[in-house]
């Protein structure tokens, strides 16, 4: 069986992080979305197709031709219309039965197991706004209508965009229209589908989905289990407490509820609390939060620096003496 990995967006909604980088190769707990997918995949398939676009040298880069035991393969989005058009440029190197699932959320390997039992099926979750949301109807747990982001309740089960298919997809993906947003749509293929065959609706235990920073915090949280993740090479010299440490990062300050990325120093006296400050940083400041503290960029070089709460830092700024009350773009 093949896995299909959409990881072609731009992604503004995780701006400043996603400028330097794309959304999938962001990190929770020290790995990368794509790691974290495809370690759940061991053994389930023995190749995945990713679909890439936005910076993807970075991608190919990183992974290159094979991941652990399985083989990867790449296809390319050129221009972004919409999950339908991602899925069909990868047409031809599908076999058969597939994964399909997004490169920016996080799965786990008991949900694509209770999945693939299936010949068809989607991985579904209860949420509390559903209006945010595309919402599936079901009967007896088979698949009847998708409605995106209803304005009035209808359903509480909303899609995480994962599903089990064969290339019998494709056949309908050729005759879907484009939506409102001018993009051609998956789920009105699937909706196409579930009317000629039976589309399990699987209930997720472990979907992470990561729309904006502050969900990869809970993400990281979560995967790491309110323990410290310290990478390679890195000296701790401070405090580092219930935060991520990445490769060949020096700590003197105090961190806490935080992500800090590869190849950054944080200078001592120096607090970050609930943040996420990205990688080649040196940061001599505070960032003292509650709850969603600041998010910094690749490349900021900042020295008696006080960053407000909820301040976004866009890459390479220099900040020297200064409070920052909001963002610096």
């Amino acid at each position: 069986m093949q896995a299909l990995i959409l990881a072609a967006g731009k992604s503004t909604r995780t701006y400043p992080l996603t400028l330097t980088r794309p959304k999938p190769l962001l990190k929770a707990a020290n790995k990368t979305f794509l790691e974290w997918n495809l370690d759940a995949l061991q053994g389930i398939v023995s190749e995945a197709v990713i679909v890439v676009g936005y910076k993807q040298e970075m991608v190919r880069k990183y992974f290159g031709k094979k991941y652990k035991k399985i083989k990867i393969k790449y296809a390319v989005q050129k221009q972004q219309l919409g999950t339908g058009h991602a899925v069909m440029v990868a047409e031809s190197l599908i076999k058969d039965k597939f994964i399909l699932m997004m490169g920016d959320d996080i799965y786990s390997r008991g949900d694509i197991k209770n999945c693939i039992k299936h010949r068809y099926s989607i991985l579904v979750t209860k949420v509390k706004n559903p209006q945010n949301f595309g919402v599936i109807l079901h009967k007896n747990n088979i698949l009847v209508d998708f409605v995106e982001k209803p304005k009035k309740f209808v359903s509480d089960l909303a899609s995480t965009a994962f599903y089990c298919l064969d290339r019998k997809i494709f056949y309908y993906l050729k005759q879907i229209k484009k939506s409102e947003r001018n993009e051609l749509e998956f789920p009105d293929a699937v909706k196409m589908l579930a009317k000629n065959e039976k589309v399990y609706c699987v209930k997720s235990k472990g979907w992470k989905p990561i729309a904006y920073p502050w969900d990869l915090l809970d993400a990281d949280i979560s995967l790491r289990k309110n323990k410290n993740s310290i990478g390679k090479n890195s000296k701790i010299f401070g405090k580092v407490i219930n935060s991520s440490i990445g490769n060949n990062c020096i700590i003197n300050g105090t961190i806490k509820n935080s992500i800090i990325m590869d190849n950054t120093i944080i200078s001592e006296n120096s607090m970050v609390e609930n943040s996420i400050i990205g990688e080649n940083v040196h940061f001599d400041g505070k960032i003292k939060a509650k709850e969603h503290g600041a998010i910094i960029s690749d490349g900021v070089d900042a020295h008696n620096a006080t960053i407000a709460p909820g301040c976004r830092i866009w890459p390479n700024k220099k900040i020297k003496n200064k409070t920052i009350k909001k963002d610096l773009v």
